[in-house]
């Protein structure tokens, strides 16, 4: 059985994967002199087929449109193939065409309406974490439960408690529906905001590319080291906050670690003050919080799961403070 354990050394035995991903990482300590050597991948994903960008997920906001005195979106599921890998193609789900979804924007007390059409092979649903009535929860069985192929509704509630949520397919197996990429982030502002600060969306999560049950490829927004070659920019003492999620399916933690610095922690946003200052979180399956710091040094500073397995197969990249 191919394991994600041996799995860099026989990528071309992966269903999907084709000769231009031969490595998804070099010899353990080969590339620890400088960024550019570190662990990484051969080729390079084509964003423009799998119709989104990791780097553009990042900092895009989905605040839908406002009607009256409700604000609205339309979320539709789909089947799609995307490149995960350079070279590692994944039968997705997905809402949107992308993965992970939209990240949802909205303030608190707002009055929220999203239309959600199927127009995938499968039943789904969408669970948005939050408070709403039982009909609005999204499950089997209750309101609309279920929304067949070819089906609709709607789901409608306020935007409370302000933080960080998450939203995904609540559809059996629900692990499944999850890891093939039915998640998104919900974010609810503070009736009175937050400070400025360059903003960043970051969504832990993995691919079982061979129906092991056990992923073998992990990033941040979906693509294998996204940001490792093409780093994220920031301005050097400027507010960074980054609205982390945990949507990793198949193992029960994920971590995020930045190098040579440290920020305020604020478990799943509802509080505005911080729980912590330190450089390394840990989440359980779900799990989020918000993230806020300053570089006070220009350079490229690495962050990553602190589990080196997990940064070894994609989830690693760069910051680039300028």
């Amino acid at each position: 059985m191919l394991s994600r354990r041996n799995f860099l050394c026989r990528i071309p035995l992966v269903a999907g994967a084709l000769p231009a991903a031969k490595a998804l990482a070099a010899e353990p300590h080969a590339g620890h002199l400088n960024g550019g050597g570190h662990v990484g991948v051969v080729g390079v994903v084509d964003h423009a087929s799998n119709g989104f960008d990791p780097h553009a997920i990042l900092r895009d906001f989905d605040e839908g449109v406002v009607r009256g005195r409700v604000r609205e979106w339309e979320i539709i599921a789909e089947d799609k193939e995307i490149e995960v890998a350079p070279g590692v193609k994944y039968a997705a789900w997905t809402y949107n065409g992308r993965v992970p979804g939209p990240t949802l924007r909205a303030r608190e007390g707002e009055r929220l309406r999203v239309r959600f059409v199927n127009a995938s092979s499968h039943p789904h649903t969408i669970h948005f974490h939050g408070i709403h009535t039982a009909r609005m929860d999204g499950v089997l069985g209750i309101g609309a439960g279920d929304v067949e192929p070819g089906r609709e509704t709607v789901y409608e509630f306020d935007a409370e408690p302000f933080g960080l949520h998450l939203y995904h397919c609540h559809s059996i197996p629900l692990a499944d529906h999850i890891a093939k990429g039915l998640y998104g982030a919900f974010v609810i502002d503070p009736a009175n905001g937050r400070p400025d600060a360059d903003e960043m969306v970051m969504v832990m999560n993995g691919f079982d590319t061979n129906f092991d049950r056990s992923n073998e490829i992990y990033g941040v927004n979906t693509v294998a080291f996204a940001y490792k070659d093409k780093p994220i920019r920031v301005r050097r003492g400027e507010l960074v906050r980054i609205y982390l999620v945990n949507a990793l399916e198949f193992d029960l933690m994920n971590s995020f670690h930045v190098h040579a610095n440290f920020f305020n922690h604020f478990p799943t946003g509802t509080s505005l003050e911080p729980t912590e200052l330190t450089d390394t979180v840990i989440q359980g399956q779900g799990q989020r919080g918000i993230l806020e710091l300053r570089f006070p040094f220009e350079g490229k500073y690495m962050f990553h799961a602190h589990v080196s397995e997990f940064a070894e197969l994609g989830w690693m990249g760069f910051f680039e403070v300028v």
